[in-house]
């Protein structure tokens, strides 16, 4: 069972009539199904006690029966930024790139539309994957892995970091992730289904969970007929090794093994440079990996595309090995903030991190390029932004000593 963190035991939220831990419900959902139908029936909705009065939370029930709760469509920076529902303002995530035909909500949950195909004819070409780019200034209407991997980072709150909270483990990632998934589907199939999220390790549940991986690899990505099925993996990536046919990627948690062409991962590091960077393994930076995987005659589990993101101790997503640096230090610091994700919208301008300790929140802003105009141009126009909104702003250039980052 997952050791809950401070905020965990601190979030506290009313079902009709009942004020209860958010993480009670969390871990018993199942035992408190007949309270989560009342409170939809009688009132409509749930409520964060994060703040007076308290903040409507929308109640979701999975096609599976399993109930549990989510932040108010638009009214997450609302909340405090220690609760669990907490979010930054839109404009601050790459999520209002997409239409809604990309991320749907409901009452019921959420429907995702991947670009990459979920399944493919063996006796037809390769279907082309749809692109996820805008086009004409319309919104995406499919999400890329790396968009999905985001969305789901942010909508754990795996994006933020609080003082009050203790350290964040794998468990701790797992847990909130699983509950996550419970109430998706992605292309029309249970996302629960889809998607493998590697569960930490323990002696005691070793057998437990070498079990449940041959089941998502035989029921999941078995072939049947002419239609091979394909999966998604989600781990931490622990080591890349060459072998004979290609490369091997070992997840930490998991004693199994991917496997790709040496041409995949070579264009994979291309696109996903600072994860694989020398200098991010010497910060102590971990890689987190989704991956796209079918099953390969002889049974292997072959890699077909990744998303890859490079993220600090405490598992917040870094932009570059300085970002993860700078995320350890504030964290180290008893600072409390966000990192924004732009999901698959690789030319949107963020701040690299947003703290949320200060009113208004402030920002952090990391400079790791010299002598190239274009990153020089957006760092003056960041620059200016902040000045005219009177913003609070902390600057690091890597070439000095990290500033003093602790709260005034």
């Amino acid at each position: 069972m997952t050791t809950p963190s401070k905020a965990d035991r601190t979030d506290r939220v009313r079902l009709a009539d009942k004020s209860l831990p958010l993480i009670v419900l969390r871990e018993h959902a199942t035992d408190y199904a007949p309270l989560f139908a009342r409170a939809r029936a009688e009132v409509g909705h749930g409520q964060c006690l994060c703040q007076t009065p308290a903040l409507r939370l929308v109640i979701r029930c999975s096609r599976a029966g399993r109930y549990h709760l989510a932040g108010w469509p638009g009214e997450g920076e609302q909340h405090d930024p220690s609760c669990s529902f907490h979010k930054l303002a839109s404009e601050l995530t790459g999520r209002d790139s997409y239409s809604t035909d990309a991320i749907k909500e409901s009452e019921d949950g959420v429907a995702i539309r991947l670009s990459a195909a979920l399944a493919r004819k063996l006796s037809a070409p390769e279907p082309a994957q749809n692109s996820t780019e805008q086009r004409d200034g319309r919104a995406r209407r499919t999400v890329g892995l790396l968009g999905l991997l985001h969305w789901l980072w942010e909508e754990t709150q795996l994006t933020a970091w609080h003082s009050r909270w203790r350290r964040r483990t794998w468990w701790v990632c797992h847990a909130r992730l699983s509950e996550q998934i419970a109430g998706c589907s992605i292309n029309h199939e249970e996302l629960t289904e889809a998607l493998y999220v590697v569960p930490p390790f323990r002696e005691e549940y070793a057998r437990r969970n070498t079990a449940a991986f041959e089941t998502f690899r035989i029921a999941r990505l078995k072939r049947r007929g002419d239609t091979q099925r394909r999966g998604l993996i989600l781990g931490e990536i622990r080591g890349v090794r060459a072998t004979r046919y290609g490369v091997r990627y070992s997840l930490a948690h998991h004693r199994g093994a991917l496997f790709a062409t040496t041409a995949l991962d070579e264009r994979l590091r291309r696109s996903y440079r600072p994860a694989f960077s020398a200098t991010a393994d010497e910060h102590g930076a971990r890689r987190i990996g989704l991956f796209l995987v079918e099953l390969s005659p002889k049974g292997n589990v072959r890699v077909l595309d990744m998303a890859a993101m490079l993220v600090s101790k405490l598992y917040i997503p870094a932009d570059s090995s300085h970002e993860v640096v700078m995320a350890n230090a504030l964290a180290d610091a008893g600072r409390a903030y966000v990192k924004p994700v732009r999901y698959d919208g690789s030319d949107l301008v963020f701040p690299d991190f947003v703290l949320t300790d200060t009113r208004p929140p402030s920002y952090v802003e990391v400079y790791g390029i010299h002598g190239r105009e274009s990153y020089d141009q957006r760092k003056r126009v960041k620059q200016a932004h902040y000045q005219s909104q009177r913003a609070g702003l902390i600057e690091w250039d890597v070439t000095e000593p990290v500033p003093d980052i602790r709260r005034r």
